[in-house]
């Protein structure tokens, strides 16, 4: 599948989330007294059983009967690029138990570039309902269901339902069909049959196979075709290929991702059509190679991109880094120095545009081969990892107040020890552009622009080669400003000459530079315990020292012992870097705020589930300033707050502050390679709803209001 068409299917899916709101509002609502029979604005639906009376121990059929407008669709088990299945929730007197929906052979709904599976016009959704031995004595049970669906046409409306029937249960009497028994009966005919050969499912090259046989034996004429079960397993608009022999036969469709994994378990429907005849046969297979971690989701969101939407994806994030705040203290840093030359026409911008390119691009390749590293050696990591480290972070924090030291004046950049970090930033010339490069990609890593979760997502589950590619994109995205920038002869005309100004703007820098510091201190302070804290506040301490030391020692006579008493300083540093690494781990709370939370865990998450809880998960850390900004604008505003009360959504927090390899691994399972990720579960079960990374109230709303 190319890019474009890729494209072309993920702006089918955003049309469909557009649309798929305002009706929501305004659907037409089903009675709240439960009945047999429900009218809403395009399907007419009852609930319908196989027997009026039955004998302990029976089993019959109860089936949710859906006669659709013309035009109008609704979704099969796994509804394709687009869609939601049904859904059936049983209130039963003892003694009646209800199994799952028995899933009628769909059909493939194309919408432009998408693929939908469904059904149109009438269908019915049996269930099987088993009534119990104990059951000794004559009465008449009541059975309750609340059923919800989505039709769909140019618009989807979700559509519910809520209905009552009742059974009579008499041990001395025989059982009696009811009169709509021949209906389902007819319907369960016409249903997917066990196949009677083996069937395997198997990944070769960027293909999925399904092989049926020995023993599998059909008309050379036939045409064969393969709906799977599970969504995010195949490309769904791609063509089916069949090839069929004697005592077997083969389905080669294109995999949904090149680096795609088969689930450890799965399935799917072979449908044979011969002329006018069609049969479907359903099976379930152990997959080769399959994940050990099938309870952990797996969603086509990022599988299915590709690597050139990925590329894309990676650039523009890459290009939305720059609006960043994590990222602004140090591009302003970069505009600074690009007024001090000024208008100079010798090339030296030109010279500097590249080699901060260089330098992000550069960092970029080693953060990328690190984590490839580690990744292979076993570790649970993804992106903005090194700030799992505490001691990372308090580096980060004392580099930090260095430049904001030197932009106030403190101390000027020279060649002493103090200037490793910092002079490396600011020196004049290439190297201080590249190194100022640098430093923008490790400031940046707290923070997650739209499109990098997808992008980032998809380049750790592929090989080290698209990885690295995939990052070089990002990193391109990041530095392409400055380099166009640099690269415009433009430039010399629209920027101010050099100036007193300039000493102003220097000065005013350095206070981006304090706050960002402050914030490092802050995501330390979740990370260790107050011995931890205390060492690190120690080593800002000695930073000030060392620099008021180096500052003194360039302007006096003779500087060799402010130097000396610098650079002891600087080993104090060192040395309380070492308590940092080795402190204790913070008890775990709330990374940020954001309304009362539980903390996460996936049996907390089933437990919800079973009970019918719609259940919001937050995955965080309080080093993600997205994370941070996210929660500020929309999970602690008053409006969702109430909503969550008013829902009764339980509200689950994931803090990946510190490495957590369960939390990771949870992250992959989605696709994701970093925080923020944010996942609601209906309370009508279902996949679960990724939300966007960029959260608004309004959005959190509908999720958490959508059946």
């Amino acid at each position: 599948m190319t890019s474009y068409s890729w494209t072309l299917r993920a702006f089918g899916a955003l049309v469909f989330a557009a649309v798929l709101t305002p009706p929501v509002m305004g659907r037409a609502q089903s009675d709240p007294t439960p009945s047999v029979r429900v009218v809403t604005e395009h399907a007419r639906a009852s609930l319908i059983l196989s027997a009026d009376r039955v004998r302990p121990g029976d089993k019959i059929w109860a089936a949710l009967r859906l006669e659709l407008d013309p035009g109008w669709h609704t979704y099969w088990r796994n509804p394709g690029d687009s869609g939601l299945p049904g859904s059936i929730t049983w209130t039963m007197p003892e003694g009646l138990s209800a199994g799952e929906i028995s899933w009628p052979t769909p059909q493939r709904i194309p919408y432009g570039p998408l693929v939908n599976f469904g059904y149109d016009d009438l269908v019915m959704l049996p269930v099987p309902i088993t009534i119990t031995e104990t059951l000794t004595t004559a009465q008449t049970l009541t059975i309750d269901a609340a059923a919800n669906w989505l039709v769909c046409a140019e618009i989807c409306i979700p559509d519910e339902g809520t209905f009552r029937v009742s059974l009579q249960v008499d041990p001395s009497q025989p059982s009696t069909p009811s009169a709509d028994a021949s209906q389902i009966q007819s319907a369960l005919a016409q249903h997917p049959k066990p196949a009677p050969w083996p069937v395997a499912l198997l990944r070769q090259g960027q293909d999925v196979i399904v092989q049926a046989g020995p023993g599998a034996i059909i008309a050379s004429a036939a045409n064969v075709s393969f709906f799977p079960f599970d969504g995010g397993l195949i490309d769904n608009a791609a063509p089916q290929t069949a090839k069929i022999s004697p005592a077997e036969f083969t389905v080669s469709i294109t995999a949904a991702a090149p680096g795609l994994d088969l689930p450890s378990t799965t399935g799917g429907l072979i449908i044979v059509t011969d002329g006018s005849q069609q049969t479907s046969y359903s099976f379930s297979t152990n997959a080769p190679g399959g994940s050990s971690t099938a309870a952990t989701p797996t969603h086509a969101e990022v599988a299915d991109i590709g690597l050139w939407l990925a590329i894309i994806l990676a650039f523009g994030g890459g290009l939305i880094l720059n609006l960043m705040p994590c990222v602004l203290p140090v591009l302003a840093m970069k505009a600074f120095a690009f007024a001090a030359h000024g208008d100079d026409t010798s090339g030296a911008r030109q010279r500097d545009g590249l080699a901060y390119t260089l330098g992000v691009m550069t960092t970029f390749g080693i953060l990328a081969t690190v984590l490839i590293a580690l990744r292979s050696a076993g570790s649970e990591i993804g992106w903005g990892f090194q700030l799992q480290a505490p001691a990372f972070v308090a580096v980060i924090a004392y580099v930090l107040l260095a430049l904001g030291l030197n932009l106030s004046g403190v101390f000027a950049i020279g060649g002493g020890i103090m200037g490793a970090g910092e002079s490396l930033t600011q020196r004049s010339g290439a190297s201080g552009a590249f190194f100022t490069g640098a430093l923008a990609v490790i400031v940046a890593t707290p923070c997650t622009a739209p499109f990098m979760g997808a992008a980032v997502g998809y380049a750790m589950t592929q090989p080290p080669l698209v990885t690295l590619l995939v990052f070089q994109s990002l990193a391109l995205g990041l530095a392409a400003p400055f380099l166009l920038l640099s690269l415009s002869p433009q430039v010399a005309k629209i920027l101010p000459r050099p100036g007193l100004w300039m000493a102003r703007l220097k000065e005013i820098l350095a206070f981006p530079m304090y706050a960002s510091a402050a914030w490092m201190i802050w995501v330390l302070a979740q990370q260790v315990g107050p011995e931890g804290l205390a060492a690190a506040l120690a080593g800002l301490i000695f930073i000030g020292l060392a620099a008021w030391l180096l500052g003194l020692a360039q302007n006096a006579s003779k500087p060799g012992l402010s130097s000396a008493f610098a650079v002891l300083a600087l080993v104090a540093v060192v040395t309380l870097l070492t308590s940092v690494a080795n402190a204790p781990t913070a008890v775990s709370g709330d990374s940020a705020s954001g309304g009362e939370s539980e903390v996460y865990s996936p049996e907390r998450v089933s437990q919800l589930r079973a009970e019918g809880r719609t259940v919001f998960v937050n995955f965080t850390a309080a080093w993600c300033i997205t994370c941070l900004m996210n929660e500020r604008v929309a999970l602690s505003t008053d409006e969702v707050k109430r909503a969550f009360a008013d829902e009764r959504v339980v509200y689950l927090k994931a803090d990946w502050t510190n490495r957590d390899a369960g939390i990771a691994r949870t992250l992959a399972g989605f696709g994701r390679s970093g925080v923020p990720l944010y996942v609601v579960y209906g309370k009508g079960g279902g996949e679960p709803q990724v939300l966007p990374q960029l959260l608004t109230p309004g959005a959190v709303l509908a999720a958490i209001k959508a059946p």
